[in-house]
């Protein structure tokens, strides 16, 4: 596991906009751990892709993800708002399987690169999520995804994404 931001180190410096890179559709390659926070090192791999449109005059954006797992194709979407006052962005995701919102994360972007935490569980115990926006250009990014069990101490990648301009 490594180490990394801890969650109250999240700046506010969101300004609208800051998705403007991420309008329209791209092709997304997925890796992703079989089981999280599990000592598991098994990695799957699947397609996918992603169309994302402003919204709240580029206060926000939403996103329409097909995720073409290998047990079965589902949809899922990503929401996102900046709260103006404290100068963060929030992100909602919404999972077609389960008809659910997972709790938010929050953050910002700073030399280019997007980092946003937030609290949820895993298996009934509470755990901190990070995701990681990085490597952003006009045709391609990285995102990756982070749990930790103890409070941002130490955290597991537990699933990676290269985006390609579609």
């Amino acid at each position: 596991m490594a180490t990394g931001t801890p969650a109250d180190a999240i700046e506010g410096n969101g300004a609208i906009g800051d998705w403007d890179w991420l309008i329209g559709s791209w092709k997304v390659s997925h890796r992703r751990l079989k089981e999280r926070l599990a000592n598991n090192n098994e990695w799957e791999t699947f397609n996918g892709t992603c169309v994302n449109w402003p919204t709240l005059g580029g206060q926000g954006n939403v996103d329409d993800n097909v995720l073409e797992l290998p047990g079965g194709t589902y949809r899922g979407l990503g929401v996102r708002a900046l709260d103006l006052t404290t100068r963060l962005w929030s992100i909602w995701w919404i999972d077609s399987r389960t008809s659910t919102v997972d709790p938010p994360v929050r953050g910002g972007f700073r030399d280019g690169v997007g980092t946003f935490v937030g609290d949820d569980t895993l298996r009934e115990r509470p755990v901190k999520v990070r995701f990681v926006w990085s490597a952003i250009t006009a045709n391609s990014a990285h995102w990756e995804q982070a749990f930790s069990p103890d409070g941002g101490a130490n955290w597991e990648i537990n699933w990676r994404m290269e985006f390609r301009r579609a």
